[in-house]
């Protein structure tokens, strides 16, 4: 029997001073919304980034078909069963000059005269752009794990990553005492005060300087207001209750060598967090310069990714990226697994996974390995561009931003969008 009043979503069953947040449920959609509201406000729109930093062996990763009928390289038969949701792309960069400098670039796709070595002039990120748009509506409005330089603010400001797990795992689900909880509270609004009064004392100094002074004061007070942002988004879930789950807590932040156990950590806390609505905006940045504990490798993976044809090498390059990618996989079957609502929680989530290099022993940063999975595409299989005047990657992301019902034109330096999926 269907219910005929409406339950406000932030209700919480109260017993004893605990606070338990409930499921989203049906007496809590807005009484006369429409089927399509319903389920946008169920199944919200997601996307998760994945990078790492040297690349994939061409060969052993793009199908040499293409179309849907390929078939699957060394790497991508780790994806078999998941060939119908997601889509291999071949011949399509930023068209960076070659270099590691270029992994700034990856997720802000900007013109490749901004990024050049020793000479960065970056633009906003496409996580950023994202988050920018959802604002309150989650605890987090974006969360940037694991390391790399790959998010970027709308003035070109590099935003460090969260590189330990068990302190992001806390941060999301586990609560503090009440007196914690009551000094963070405080924090939050000690730290209110002070940017009131540092904003105060930017305009009053701007009305003082010069035009170059003021755009120096301008990026500056860019900055102060973002701080202020987050500020409001903790005052705004401070008081409300952590999402529980069943997993137990991590206690040790994985190194360079457990590089499968880390990547496995790090999937983990991204798909609870987007299974819990915490978040709807996720970076994480994977891959180590170290010797990985996998068997048969004795060399570090920089070591190994700088392969010059050596057949030892590239063996054990091959040993190193298959595991990569199997692990990748466990997370898109785990997404897949994930009912959300009638459909899966990979079916409104996109996720690109990819690396700011292509060619890793000759630093190349043309024809990036790159898959899209998941979401509202319509998957091809394999869509080759061409490996010598690459399809701009940017074109990719305005897509993306399409699939989170945000209607943009352009991103970076695009000069289209990719249709096909």
């Amino acid at each position: 029997m269907k219910s005929s009043s409406r339950m406000d979503r932030r209700t919480f069953l109260r017993a004893s001073g605990v606070a338990i947040g409930l499921p989203f449920l049906d007496a809590m959609m807005p009484l006369r919304a429409s089927e399509a509201q319903k389920t946008a406000l169920k199944s919200p729109r997601r996307m998760v980034l994945v990078g790492q930093p040297l690349g994939m062996y061409g060969p052993n990763f793009f199908p040499e078909k293409a179309g849907k009928d390929y078939v699957a390289s060394r790497y991508l038969k780790n994806l078999e069963g998941l060939r119908d949701r997601f889509t291999v792309f071949s011949g399509m960069s930023h068209r960076y000059a070659a270099g590691h400098f270029a992994e700034v670039g990856i997720f802000t796709g900007v013109a490749p005269e901004f990024i050049r070595d020793k000479d960065i002039k970056n633009g906003i990120s496409l996580d950023q752009e994202v988050a920018s748009h959802i604002g309150n509506q989650t605890r987090f409005r974006c969360l940037n794990l694991g390391g790399g330089d790959v998010t970027w603010n709308k003035r070109g400001v590099r935003l460090p990553a969260e590189q330990r797990a068990t302190q992001v795992f806390r941060k999301l689900f586990i609560a503090g005492t009440p007196e914690e909880e009551a000094r963070e509270l405080q924090r939050v609004k000690d730290g209110q005060s002070i940017l009131d009064d540092v904003g105060d004392q930017i305009r009053s100094l701007n009305r003082k300087v010069g035009s170059n002074d003021r755009e120096r004061l301008d990026l500056f007070l860019t900055s102060v207001r973002e701080a202020e942002q987050s500020l409001q988004q903790d005052e705004h879930w401070s008081t409300t209750p952590k999402p529980k789950v069943e997993y137990q807590t991590p206690n040790n932040d994985f190194g360079g060598p457990q590089l499968l156990e880390r990547s496995r950590q790090w999937y983990d806390i991204v798909h609870l967090a987007l299974q819990t609505d915490s978040t709807r905006v996720m970076t994480l940045w994977l891959g180590s310069q170290e010797r990985p504990e996998i068997d048969g490798v004795n060399l570090g993976h920089h070591d190994a990714s700088h392969h010059g044809q050596d057949p030892g090498k590239l063996e054990q390059l091959a040993l190193i990226e298959e595991a990569e990618v199997k692990v990748f996989g466990e997370f898109i079957e785990k997404m897949k697994a994930t009912k959300e609502g009638d459909q899966s929680l990979l079916d409104h989530t996109g996720v690109i996974y990819t690396s700011n290099l292509g060619n890793s022993s000759s630093h190349d940063n043309n024809n990036l390995p790159i898959i899209l999975a998941g979401g509202t595409f319509k998957h091809q299989g394999h869509l080759a561009y061409d490996t010598k005047n690459n399809m701009l990657m940017s074109n990719l992301f305005v897509r993306m931003l399409h699939h989170m019902n945000i209607e943009a034109q352009t991103f970076g330096a695009s000069s289209g969008i990719i249709s096909e999926v």
